[in-house]
């Protein structure tokens, strides 16, 4: 498929600690909204479906959770709108942090599982993934992390060396008030990162306090060009959604690029890794 030259992409921004029931009523609105403001991708936060507050999730049947997420790629198929959602997904061993990117047809075209896991409870009831994400949304090649995932720029920049143009970074900051005002105070929760690949940057954030009040979330969901500048951010405490239009012709991936150049003792190195990354980034995450 022929690459576009502009993008249209909105982030909704939701509370992270509420019923399954809730949030699929959630997704399935924004859905509509999306489309009907014209925008051709959909990012929805972290776990947006099954949430991420662990003492209810972990009480989810498996059938449920697969029930909601039908729902959700019968939504993308009317609205003719690439959705990505995330669910809490049980396996065999423990659980998966999922994110599916749901095509306009309604089929789920790629799944990416978090590769670094963050909260003690994540940690107690959930394994990591094994790969990088890299695949394409209308022909542009896009690369996706969870939250925690942001932190590390592995993650993102060799997928950006091999063609990626924008990063979905869905998240859920959720910790205890303390931590949650000194991410503000500090920048915010999801560092841009424009400025160490020359990527857009498209972050989905929760909002909320959970059941027994003792954490929030930090909001502030952002678009940023590949320069690092916002075009669009939400707010700390609402639920909301942004929107943006990508001029993909901006994201020229010119510092992964040089990386993959100098120091010339480096590029033998980095050549195996991007092999590595495509040969195992179409594997299913189980």
């Amino acid at each position: 498929m022929k690459e576009t030259a502009t993008l249209q992409v909105s982030c909704a921004q939701l509370h992270w600690a509420q019923s399954l029931e809730r949030n699929l009523e959630r997704a399935l609105h924004y859905i509509r909204l999306a489309a009907d403001q014209g925008s051709r991708v959909l990012l929805f936060p972290e776990a947006n479906l099954t949430g991420y507050y662990f003492p209810d999730v972990v009480r989810l049947s498996s059938a449920r959770v697969q029930r909601a997420l039908d729902q959700t790629c019968r939504a993308a198929a009317r609205a003719r709108l690439w959705v990505i959602a995330g669910t809490l997904r049980k396996t065999a061993d423990r659980y998966l942090n999922l994110a599916h990117v749901i095509a306009p047809s309604g089929r789920i075209a790629y799944e990416y599982a978090k590769v670094h896991l963050a909260g003690r409870d994540e940690k107690r009831w959930c394994r990591g993934g094994n790969k990088l994400a890299f695949f394409e949304v209308d022909g542009v090649p896009c690369t996706l992390v969870i939250c925690r995932d942001g932190r590390h720029p592995e993650l993102y920049r060799l997928p950006a060396m091999l063609g990626a143009r924008i990063l979905f970074h869905p998240s859920c900051s959720s910790d205890e008030v303390e931590a949650v005002i000194w991410k503000r105070a500090s920048g915010r929760a999801q560092q841009p990162v424009g400025p160490n690949s020359r990527i857009f940057h498209c972050v989905a954030n929760t909002v909320g306090v959970c059941p027994d009040g003792k954490q929030t979330s930090s909001g502030q969901s952002f678009i940023r060009e590949p320069n690092g500048m916002p075009l669009a951010e939400a707010g700390w405490y609402q639920e909301e959604m942004i929107t943006a239009t990508l001029d993909l012709e901006r994201a020229d991936r010119a510092y992964a690029l040089d990386s993959l150049q100098d120091p010339p003792f480096l590029r033998s190195h980095w050549e195996r890794m991007l092999e590595a990354v495509k040969a195992q980034a179409h594997l299913k995450p189980e």
